[in-house]
């Protein structure tokens, strides 16, 4: 029956320091040595003993095959057997890479570390990855990333392997060997990283480039880069809008103007529309009384009619300025949707009225 190694833990110490002026070496130590040659049988190994020791092919299959072992290399090793047969003693480099492994994860573990891993396999309950040797698994539960209702778990699962994921240590049992990762916790921090630095660099009154990341009836969120803001349904245009959707579809980058920001509850609220002036500034520069412009439309009230100008400006079309005749109502003369030539009647910027007229304007063809 064949001799059970107990690979006990080793401080950090004992992984760096040099053992290269040792004379004998004792079964479970971990030491530095020089690789000697390399043959089939394994990788020999100098590490100031009395003699040169064997890493067996079956201990060193954690070396990397676009890295291969060559002379002269640095490594380290794990003692298995303090001298077989022949008198040489037998290495790995598996349990020695294991045994940092182990070392380095516990200090992640404590620091709250990110580390990347490699995905080697899948199954039904998440993911199998590997960290310098040591094998740990990411249930499905804290694999990040959205999964098409089409695309079957397992099918969406087995599409990582192969892949290097950033992930933290959540749970950790060196005795009995078990490893759980977390591929959400370690995203979730990131992006709470991301946030607190785009929100200590947002300026009221700036304006930032952001993609469209979901649309609701209220406005919409609009991410600048690592933290989400909100345009308010109000804040999308300077005209009367009805769906968020006629203005920006999710996805759609756009320019937005930050209105306020609130560190306190690290929030932001943001404008579209405030990136443009305000149609009414200027206007008695477009438009002079007595002139004639084209305009729609928009709404039928008991006293008139609201049209709109080509550049989102409303103007009051008064009953008495529909038609020469009396009449009851708008609708005798007007429909919703009409684009007709009006006159404009008076301009008053300080209180945003415009007055129009139909009348006049056929009076004077």
């Amino acid at each position: 029956m064949a001799e059970t190694v107990n690979e006990t833990p080793v401080s950090e110490s004992q992984l760096t320091e040099s053992f290269l002026t040792q004379k004998s070496v004792k079964r479970g130590e971990v030491v530095a040595g020089t690789i000697v040659s390399v043959d089939r049988e394994g990788a020999w190994v100098d590490v100031g003993a009395k003699s040169e020791g064997i890493v067996p092919s079956n201990e060193m299959q954690t070396v990397s095959s676009r890295n291969p072992l060559k002379e002269g290399d640095k490594v380290t090793v794990f003692i298995m057997q303090e001298e077989r047969e022949d008198g040489r003693p037998v290495f790995s480099l598996d349990r020695a890479r294991r045994q940092k492994g182990w070392h380095d994860l516990e200090e992640h573990l404590a620091n709250g570390e990110t580390l990347e891993v490699e995905i080697t396999t899948a199954n039904r309950g998440g993911l199998v990855a590997v960290y310098e040797g040591v094998q740990g698994f990411i249930p499905s539960s804290q694999v990040a990333g959205h999964r098409d209702n089409s695309v079957a778990e397992e099918e969406w699962l087995t599409q990582r392997v192969g892949q290097l994921l950033k992930i933290k240590v959540i749970e950790l049992n060196r005795q009995r060997r078990r490893l759980i990762f977390s591929e959400r916790q370690a995203l979730r921090e990131q992006r709470e990283k991301e946030r607190e630095r785009v929100l200590a660099e947002l300026k009221d009154g700036e304006i930032r480039r952001g993609r469209v990341t979901g649309i609701h009836n209220f406005g919409v969120f609009v991410d600048l880069g690592g933290m989400e803001g909100l345009v308010p349904l109000s804040e999308l245009s300077w005209q009367r809008v009805g769906p968020p959707t006629d203005v920006v579809s999710v996805g759609a980058e756009i320019d937005v103007l930050v209105m306020k920001v609130d560190r306190e509850n690290k929030r932001a609220v943001l404008s579209l529309r405030r990136i443009k002036p305000h149609p009414w500034e200027g206007i008695q520069e477009k438009y002079k009384v007595g002139q004639r412009v084209t305009a729609t439309i928009t709404k039928l009230v008991p006293f008139g009619a609201f049209a709109r100008l080509d550049d989102s400006i409303d103007g009051l079309i008064h009953i008495s300025e529909l038609a020469p005749r009396r009449i009851t109502h708008p609708q005798e003369v007007v429909h919703e949707g009409d684009v007709l030539e009006l006159k404009v009647l008076s301009i008053d910027p300080e209180r945003r009225h415009l007055r129009l007229s139909l009348r006049q304007a056929q009076e004077e063809l």
